[in-house]
């Protein structure tokens, strides 16, 4: 199984942060069981007051290869470009074997 980590922080210029934050949840978790390989996906909006992220993805695959299909899925994609990338500033990711 392959693990899929991401951080984003949010530009400062967000008005509605709620909003975009449940925005992201809902395109992202909505992935489930659309794309092939994507067995786990669970989207965190509400850090505590320490937390310098605003959101968190935490995803699991089949495999590595499942995972680069995933970057590629055209729904992904389309949440990617709708709801994520419009509204962050900054991104990480950590790809791990679990």
């Amino acid at each position: 199984m392959v693990k899929h980590v991401i951080l984003w922080k949010l530009k400062e210029d967000v008005a509605d942060k709620a909003s975009v934050k449940a925005g992201i949840k809902s395109g992202l978790e909505g992935l489930k069981g659309v794309v092939p390989g994507l067995v786990e996906i669970v989207v965190r909006t509400e850090g505590l007051a320490s937390s310098n992220a605003d959101v968190m993805l935490d995803s699991a695959f089949e495999s590595e290869a499942a995972l680069k299909g995933y970057a590629v899925h055209p729904a992904h994609v389309a949440v990617a470009n709708e709801k994520v990338r419009p509204f962050t500033q900054t991104r990480l990711c950590l790809d791990f074997e679990a």
